[in-house]
C-alpha cells in the first residue's frame, strides 16, 4: 500500500508544476497536515506527507527546474554585437579633425555575429539535455530517500512504542502482585520479603520505562525532521512492508544510485564531441554602413572571419584527450557503484533472511517457553515449593523474550523498508 501511494504521486512530481498545481499541492499538504494534528500518523499517511514537504526534495525539484531553463539557453548563438565608430579622421594636415572635408573619412555602425560551428552547438545542446536528465534522475533517487528514510523512522516510533506497552503490562502485573502480597504475608502464604522483592522489582521496571519513553521521544524527533509539525508525536496502523527481494536483486542495473550515471556519461561523452568540434574553428560575420560628407557618397560592408585552428598538437588534442579520459573516469565509477550496491543488498538480503529464521524461532519456540515458565514457577510458588524470585526471574526472561521478538520484528522491517525503496519504477 505505501509503494502503491508513493508511487501515485511520484508522476506531479517529476514534471514542470505550473501555478495551479502549485497551489493545489499546497492546498493538498496544508490538508494533510490539519488532518494529522488531528490523529496519529499511518505509515502511508508520513510518506505522502514527507514526499510533498521535505526541504531535500524542495531542493531537487529547483535544481530540475534551473537545469531545465537552462536546457533551452543551450547551443544558441551568442548575442551579436553592434560596432559604432569612426573611420578614416584626419589627425594632420590643413583637415585635421575635420569630419567633412576628407571623402575617405566615415561615420561607421554595423553589427557583427560569431557564430560556432555547428557540431559545437549541438554538443552543447545534448550536454545541457544530459543535465537536465541528470537532476531528474537526482529527484527520483532523493523521492526513495526520504520515503526510505521517513519509513525507518515511522518504524523506529511505532516499535518503540510497542516496547513501552510491554511495559505498561509489566508495571500493572507488579501492582496486581504488590496489592495482593500483602494478604498472602498476612495469611502466611507468602514471607515479608517477598513484598520487599516485588518493590524492588517495580523500581527497576519504572528505571527501564523511562529508558523506554526517552527512546519513544528521540524516535519522535527523528520523524518530526520529516513530517514537521503536523507530526502529533503517535503512530497507528499496520507497518507491513511489500518487498519483492527477487526483483531487486534483478534489476540492481536500476537502483536509484546509479539512475544518474546514464545522464552523467551522456553529459562527458557531449564535452568530448564538443572538444573534438573544436577542431573545425567557429566563424562569424558582419554587415557595416558607413556615412561619409555630403557630397561623398555612403558605402556598405560586408566581412566574414574563420578561426583558424593552426596548432591541435596543442590547443584541440589535449582537451580531446582529457574529456576522453573524463568519459572513461564516469564509466568506471558507475561499475564501481554497481558492484558496490550488488555487494551491500546481498548482504542486506542474507541478513533479512536471518532475521525472518529467528523471528520465526523467536514466536515459535522462545516466547511459548518463556510463557510456560511463567507459568510453571507461579504455579509452584502458589503450592509453596518455590520462592517469589523463581517467579521475578520467569516474569523477567519472559518479558526480555517479548522485547527480543519487538526488536527482531523491528530489524526485519527496517531491512524490508531498505531494499523496498531502492529500485526506480
Amino acid at each position: 500500500m505505501a509503494i502503491k501511494l508513493a508511487g501515485a504521486w511520484r508522476g506531479p512530481l517529476l514534471r514542470k508544476p505550473h501555478r495551479c498545481s502549485r497551489y493545489v499541492a499546497l492546498a493538498a499538504t496544508a490538508f494533510m497536515s490539519i488532518a494529522l494534528q488531528a490523529q496519529a500518523v499511518t505509515l502511508e499517511q508520513a510518506l505522502l506527507l514527507a514526499e510533498q514537504q521535505a526541504p531535500a526534495l524542495a531542493a531537487r525539484r529547483a535544481g530540475a527546474d534551473a537545469a531545465q531553463q537552462q536546457r533551452t539557453a543551450a547551443g544558441r548563438l551568442p548575442d551579436p554585437k553592434l560596432s559604432v565608430g569612426v573611420e578614416n579622421l584626419p589627425v594632420s594636415g590643413p583637415d585635421r579633425f575635420s569630419w567633412n572635408r576628407e571623402s575617405m573619412t566615415m561615420r561607421r555602425v554595423g553589427v557583427m555575429q560569431d557564430v560556432p560551428n555547428r557540431a559545437k552547438r549541438a554538443a552543447q545542446q545534448a550536454a545541457a539535455q544530459a543535465a537536465a536528465e541528470r537532476e531528474q534522475a537526482l529527484l527520483r533517487a532523493e523521492q526513495l530517500a526520504v520515503r526510505r528514510q521517513t519509513a525507518t523512522a515511522w518504524l523506529a516510533h511505532r516499535y518503540a512504542q510497542r516496547r513501552l506497552e510491554v511495559f505498561d503490562e509489566l508495571l500493572r502485573e507488579n501492582r496486581v502482585l504488590q496489592d495482593t502480597l500483602a494478604a498472602r504475608v498476612t495469611a502466611g502464604s507468602a514471607m515479608p520479603a517477598d513484598a520487599v522483592m516485588a518493590r524492588q522489582e517495580a523500581l527497576e521496571l519504572a528505571e527501564r520505562q523511562d529508558e523506554l519513553q526517552a527512546a519513544v521521544a528521540q524516535a519522535a524527533a527523528g520523524l518530526r525532521r520529516w513530517l514537521g509539525d503536523a507530526f502529533d508525536g503517535t503512530t497507528t496502523g499496520s507497518w507491513e512492508i511489500p518487498l519483492d527481494l527477487s526483483r531487486v536483486l534483478s534489476n540492481l542495473d536500476r537502483h536509484a544510485e546509479l539512475a544518474a550515471y546514464r545522464p552523467m556519461l551522456a553529459m562527458a561523452q557531449a564535452d568530448l564531441e564538443e572538444a573534438q568540434a573544436g577542431r573545425r574553428g567557429d566563424w562569424g560575420w558582419e554587415v557595416a554602413y558607413a556615412n561619409r560628407a555630403r557630397g561623398y557618397g555612403d558605402m556598405v560592408s560586408f566581412q566574414m572571419s574563420f578561426e583558424l585552428p593552426v596548432s591541435p598538437t596543442t590547443r584541440q588534442d589535449p582537451q580531446i584527450a582529457a574529456r576522453r579520459k573524463a568519459l572513461d573516469q564516469v564509466q568506471a565509477e558507475r561499475e564501481d557503484a554497481l558492484r558496490r550496491l550488488r555487494s551491500e543488498v546481498e548482504a542486506q538480503a542474507a541478513e533479512l533472511h536471518r532475521l525472518e529464521r529467528a523471528l520465526q524461532r523467536q514466536n515459535a519456540a522462545a516466547l511459548p517457553l518463556a510463557a510456560d515458565r511463567v507459568r510453571l514457577a507461579t504455579a509452584s510458588y502458589q503450592g509453596g515449593r518455590a520462592d517469589l524470585g523463581a517467579v521475578l526471574a520467569a516474569r523477567k526472561e519472559a518479558a526480555q523474550a517479548r522485547l527480543r521478538a519487538i526488536d527482531l520484528e523491528a530489524q526485519l522491517m527496517v531491512q524490508r523498508a531498505q531494499l523496498s525503496y531502492l529500485i526506480l519504477e
